[in-house]
């Protein structure tokens, strides 16, 4: 599933290539991916320019002239793709929007995907992207705001913490175990349980994991703007996804874990999990 590193990459290769376009036609072809009736939603975008394209967490967000906003989910997995004038489109599709120079982008969801079509004076009542908590890029996630939100999840464990898109936006089970790993924390333990240092370690890896696959243009069996995988492969986890191998910091073998609904990769020496008193 792609998380917030794929989709950032992805949001700022349409930002370069879309903005100042003016959509000439749009092709959903499968309505359940839309909120609104497939007329209703091309009669939105057709003729519309657009602004500026961004993200938040796993949600893609494509400005419109006149007040719009394009959202976009790739859902468990998609392929979002830019085609240029003359291109032959991929064989397969659920969405399509055409632009005034010929170029374009089709989307193509595996199971479930989202092209949603909202004024941004709506934006914040919209029932998937309205309640996101903070993207971890913004500018607006400090230590401060971050340690305010531990102290207000006080009872809530770690994992299920850090993969509530209400909390912080984007991540999911793929980065959540190497992010848990960095700060040298089970993924069970209590918000309750941490030291100052370790809240402010939690944060740093967050930042850490995350940066590090956006520099490397997301994970390798995901595919960018433009087609390409992205470099975060097996190399770069560090205890995600190898289980039975030796852990990188101190050798110790690697567990795979139950935590909640989703599996997690631990060392169990460098994460013990500390109870509470």
């Amino acid at each position: 599933m792609p998380e917030l590193p794929e989709i950032r990459v992805i949001a700022a290769q349409m930002d370069k290539e879309l903005s100042g376009k003016k959509v000439a036609d749009a092709e959903p072809r499968q309505p359940k991916n839309l909120n609104v009736p497939v007329e209703d939603f091309v009669k939105a975008v057709k003729g519309k320019t657009v602004s500026h394209v961004t993200s938040k967490g796993k949600w893609i967000f494509a400005e419109l002239e006149h007040g719009y906003l394009l959202l976009i989910n790739l859902g468990m997995y998609g392929e979002l793709l830019y085609y240029a004038k003359g291109q032959k489109l991929p064989e397969r599709y659920q969405f399509r929007l055409a632009f005034a120079d010929g170029s374009g982008f089709t989307i193509f969801f595996s199971w479930f995907g989202y092209v949603h079509i909202v004024t941004e004076r709506d934006a914040s009542k919209h029932n998937m992207t309205g309640k996101l908590g903070i993207d971890p890029f913004n500018n607006g996630f400090t230590f401060g705001r971050f340690d305010d939100l531990l102290t207000s999840k006080r009872r809530t464990r770690l994992k299920s913490f850090i993969m509530d898109q209400k909390n912080v936006a984007g991540v999911g089970n793929v980065y959540a175990q190497d992010i848990l790993f960095g700060a040298r924390l089970h993924p069970d333990r209590e918000i309750s349980t941490l030291t100052k240092e370790e809240r402010r370690g939690f944060y740093d890896s967050i930042k850490n994991v995350l940066s590090r696959s956006v520099e490397l243009g997301g994970l390798a069996y995901e595919k960018d703007f433009y087609g390409r995988n992205g470099k975060f492969g097996a190399s770069e986890f560090k205890v995600g996804y190898k289980e039975g191998k030796p852990c990188p910091a101190c050798g110790t073998t690697i567990q795979k874990i139950k935590t909640g609904s989703t599996s997690t990769y631990i060392c169990p020496k460098c994460q013990p999990l500390k109870k509470i008193n």
